[in-house]
C-alpha cells in the first residue's frame, strides 16, 4: 500500500473515529469505504494519521494511537 492510499485511509479514520469506537467497529467502518484494506493497512494509517493530525485534534489522535498499539501488538504477537 502507497502513502496516498495511507493518507486516504487516515483520513477516514480521523473522520469516523469516536471516543467510544471500539477498534472492532473502526476497523469495520474503515472497511467500509475501503474494503481492500487490511487490518495491517488500517493500523499504518492509524499511526500516519496520528502523525499528520496530532496537533489539530488531540482526542481522535489519542484514540488512534491506542487502535494502532493495539493492532500492531496484536499483530506481532501472531
Amino acid at each position: 500500500m502507497d502513502a496516498t492510499e495511507l493518507q486516504a485511509i487516515g483520513d477516514t479514520l480521523m473522520r469516523i473515529v469516536t471516543p467510544d469506537m471500539t477498534p472492532k467497529h473502526l476497523i469495520k467502518a474503515t472497511r467500509r469505504e475501503h474494503p481492500d484494506a487490511s487490518k495491517k493497512d488500517i493500523a499504518r494509517a492509524a499511526f500516519f494519521s496520528i502523525i499528520a493530525n496530532s496537533d489539530q485534534d488531540h482526542g481522535k489522535a489519542k484514540k488512534l494511537q491506542a487502535f494502532a498499539i493495539a493492532e500492531r501488538t496484536q499483530n506481532a504477537a501472531e
